[in-house]
Order: structure tokens, then sequence, then C-alpha cells
């Protein structure tokens, strides 16, 4: 015993060696498991580059094998290359350094569709309908896209002379432009529906969404708004943490509005209401789609679980995973999926991916039956997991947000759908406001209610349409034509008043036949009733 006593301290010390010993010999057969992996990797690529029967683009190669390696993961985890990588930065940063003006190609000619409000074309006076001929002196016809736009973007406080045609005027001019920040808006649209309705598209969530969303509230809430319609259609998302800003925006308390659950620790985080805002207690109706997704979702799913609003449209893409990016050293890029995101209930958003050819296909074959569906019957048989929001109503996992009330958006013809595919429609409108354009400013003004309810396209202008269309080689379908007629009516009346009023007169213009919105806008009682705000 006094033996066993004497040399306990060495056997102690003895088999903590040998723990530490076993540890780091795991670290290193570790270590040594993953080098042979990449040199394998390494062994095959250049393998390839030298004996395969053509030559190879290396850069090509690598760059495909990452994918390989990404095709067994989820399919939100993926390679970003340096080129779109930079775009993508610029999305969601909010901003990029150029001249400020959205284009099209029009037979060969460069066409301002809009100048950008505030930016540096504006202000030195480029206007909508002005063709740019020469770019720093060089004739600019025949250009591609991605030649225009890599001689119209560069640092700030540099210049380009642009030489403009207006064909109101029928005379050559050449501005000079100083390059600017321009910035990339989250909120597209901020409207008055009518004397009580407001209206806000919101097209992503980047670094300036909370501090756009916050404005566009207050202006409105100064034009009387007293309820909201949030159209969240076809927004892909971005930052979670501005998702949960917007939220936060109508929900009162410290209440829940996401949590993600990752491998790791720090990927499990949660996000709760903080903020107090005058917008909690005003009726809230949120428009999605099948192209909602991400931070759309968690925006959707918290308003729904708390029974703060409405869900109305399509259901979500179902879309409930995190990524973080990890920059590479050529300026590509990773998104590696860290975590899952759950809604305040405990819904997971997130769609099976298992069949990963399947998985957007999946969407796009969707069928819904349009009606009530507050009590989520349409998914009573479903196999996804139950979860209650606040007031009790049943609610499903597993398969993005399902609508409050599911409306389809309506179907097109394939006649209209040619239309829009060929770009009819806003070339036959630069023919009018070529003519018309300046006659149409000066009698409108800056009234674009004055626009809404008075201007109409004659039935003289729609017949004039069709022919242009069968001009530009779009063959005419009377069935189609007739069965669509007003919708396309509205849509060359709202083409002219984008001209002339930008993304508000747009919005406007269709909200009138876009029957999704109209469902939306007559169950502001409902939408009330559910949050308790009923007298």
């Amino acid at each position: 015993m006094k033996n066993i006593s004497k040399h306990l301290p060495y056997l102690i010390f003895a088999l903590l060696l040998g723990l530490l010993i076993g540890l780091k010999l795991n670290d290193v057969v570790s270590f040594s498991e993953k080098s042979k992996q990449l040199k394998k990797i390494g062994d095959i690529m250049e393998f390839t580059e030298e004996y395969y029967v053509d030559k190879v683009d290396e850069q090509k190669l690598t760059e495909d094998a990452i994918k390989g390696m990404f095709s067994s993961l989820d399919p939100h985890t993926v390679y970003v290359s340096a080129k779109d990588q930079t775009a993508e930065e610029e999305s969601f940063r909010g901003n990029f350094e150029g001249i400020g003006v959205e284009f099209q190609i029009i037979n060969d000619t460069i066409t301002v569709v809009s100048p950008i409000t505030g930016g540096p074309s504006e202000i030195v006076g480029i206007i909508s309908g002005d063709r740019i001929v020469k770019i720093d002196g060089k004739n600019s016809t025949g250009w591609k896209n991605e030649d225009v736009i890599k001689k119209l973007r560069g640092n700030k406080g540099t210049n380009v002379d642009l030489t403009i045609f207006r064909p109101s005027s029928k005379s050559l001019t050449t501005f000079k432009v100083t390059r600017d920040k321009i910035n990339l808006f989250s909120v597209d649209a901020s409207l008055m529906y009518d004397n009580e309705t407001g209206y806000i598209n919101l097209t992503r969530f980047s670094e300036t969404t909370t501090e756009e969303m916050v404005n566009a509230l207050k202006d409105l809430a100064s034009k009387g708004m007293k309820r909201l319609v949030l159209d969240l259609r076809n927004n892909p998302g971005g930052y979670e943490r501005q998702a949960s800003n917007i939220a936060d925006l109508f929900i009162d308390g410290d209440k829940m509005i996401v949590y993600n659950k990752g491998r790791l620790k720090e990927s499990s985080e949660e996000y709760h209401a903080g903020k107090t805002y005058p917008y909690e207690k005003i009726p809230l109706i949120i428009l999605v789609n099948r192209g909602s997704a991400s931070a759309s979702e968690i925006v959707s799913g918290a308003i729904q679980d708390w029974d703060r609003g409405l869900i109305v449209g399509e259901t979500t893409f179902g879309k409930g995973l995190v990524q973080t990016p990890i920059q590479l050293k050529d300026g590509s890029a990773v998104r590696i999926t860290i975590a899952k995101y759950f809604t305040p209930s405990g819904r997971q958003i997130q769609r099976n991916y298992k069949d990963k050819n399947k998985y957007y296909e999946e969407v796009m074959d969707r069928q819904e039956t349009e009606g009530d569906n507050v009590d989520h019957k349409t998914e009573k048989d479903s196999s996804k997991p139950k979860f209650k929001t606040k007031n009790g109503r049943t609610v499903y996992g597993g398969g993005g947000i399902t609508p409050d009330y599911i409306v389809e958006p309506g179907k097109v013809s394939n006649y209209s759908l040619e239309l829009r595919k060929n770009n009819v429609y806003y070339q036959f409108v630069r023919k009018i406001l070529d003519k018309d354009g300046s006659v149409l400013r000066e009698k409108y003004s800056n009234n674009l209610q004055k626009f809404a309810n008075e201007f109409q396209i004659s039935n003289e202008q729609m017949q004039s349409f069709v022919q242009y269309a069968e001009s530009l080689k779009v063959k005419y379908d009377a069935k189609g034509y007739e069965a669509d007629k007003e919708s396309i009516r509205q849509r060359l009346k709202a083409f002219i008043a984008r001209d002339l009023y930008k993304n508000n007169g747009w919005y406007l213009t269709l909200l009138k036949s876009d029957h999704q919105f109209q469902k939306a806008a007559s169950l502001f009682g409902e939408a009330e009733k559910l949050a308790g705000f009923s007298k």
C-alpha cells in the first residue's frame, strides 16, 4: 500500500502524459490525413494538366474542383467567382461608383431609361430617353452592356464626356459627368396607394435597408398612413441582422424574431425585438411569393408567429440556412453554411434538399389552392412538423412560409410573355415619349395621382402597339390579346408613369391591376382582428 502511495504521483503524471501524447498524436494523424487528401487533389490536377488530350484552363479546373467538392453539401454552400463576388458586395453594400444611369441598348444605341435620383447624370441634366452616342469622343453605337458598364463606372471624382442625342430637340450635346458614389436602394418604392394605405416594396436586405425603411415609414406617416402593405415578393434576402431590424419595426417588447442553431457554439445566436417604434400598432399585411427567400422569410415568419399581421400571396422559397462568406486571396469567395435558422415558434424554414436536381424545379412546379388559409387547413394532411402561433393557430415547418391567404398572381398568355421577352413595351413607349413626353410632363407636372386617375392608353394606341409588336416579329395572337388586353394597357401606362415619376409611378400604376395586392388591401380588417387591434 505504501509503495502504491509512493508511486501514485508518478502514475498520475504518466497517465496525463499518455493522454496528452494521445491527443497530440490524434491531431497529427488528423493533420496527416488532411494533408494526404490535399496532396491527392493536387496530384490529380497536376496529372490532368500534364496529360489531358487538350490544353486545360487551370483556373477553371480549380473552380470546377471546388464546385464538385460542394456538390454533395446543401444548395447554398457555393463558390463565387471574383467577378460575381464584386457584384454581390456592391448589392449588399448598397453602392458603387459611376455616373448613375439605368440604360438599355435599343437598336444598337445606348438609351437612358432613367437617371438615378440625385446622381451625377441627373445633376448635369441628362434625362430619360436621351441616347448616348459617344463616350469620351468614341462612337458607342453597337456596344454591349458590359462594354458600357466598363466605360461608365470608375473612381469617384473622375470625369467622363457623354455625347447625347435628345429626340425632342433633335440635337447633339456633350455633358461632362463627374463620377460619384451611387446608392443602390433596397426600398424600390414607397407611396400612398390611397389616403390611408401605405405601400413599400423592399427588394433586398442590404447594409442600408433599416435606415431606408425608417425614412420611408416616416415619410408615409407624414402623409397620413394608417395601415401598410410591405411587399417582399421576389426579395431573395440578404443580411440576417437587417431582417431582424425590419421585423423589430413592427413587433413590440423583447419578443424573439429568429434564432440560429449551428454545430459550433459561436454560430448559434438569437435575435430579439428591442427598440420601440410608432409602427408597432398599425395594421400590417406582408406580400410574399415563391421568390421570397431567406431574410424575407425571417420577417414574414416572425410576423406570422406573433400574429402581428397577415401574410398574403404564395408559399415562400424555403431557404433557412445561414452562410458565412470567406474571401479568398484572388478576390473570389466561398459561402459556407454554418447554421440553420428558426422562427419564434421553432419552425425551420429550410426545404428538403436531398434531391438537389429538383430543388429549384420544385418551387416553380408547386400547385396551391387559392383562398382563406388563416387556420392553415390546406396543410392539415402534411407530414411536416406542427407549431403554434401566439393565438394558437397551427403552422407548419420545413417548407417556407405558407400564407394566411393564398393568392395566385394570375396567369398571362404566351402572347403577353412574348411581348415582355422581346422588350416591346419599352421600345413602343419610348416612341410615344420621344414625341409627346414634354407635353405629358407639362400637363401632369409632379402630380402622380392626377396622372394615375386621368391618363389612359387609347384604343388607337393599343392597335398601334399590336402593329409595332408585329414589326418586331411578335406574332399577333387574338385570343391572348383579348384575355390580357387590360393588363397590356395598364403595363403600357406603367412604362410611361415610370418615365415621368420613376419607380413610384411604375408601382402605383401596376398595383391597380395587381391581383395579389388588391386582395391584400381588402384584408386589413382581418389583420387588425388577428393582431388584437379591433376596437
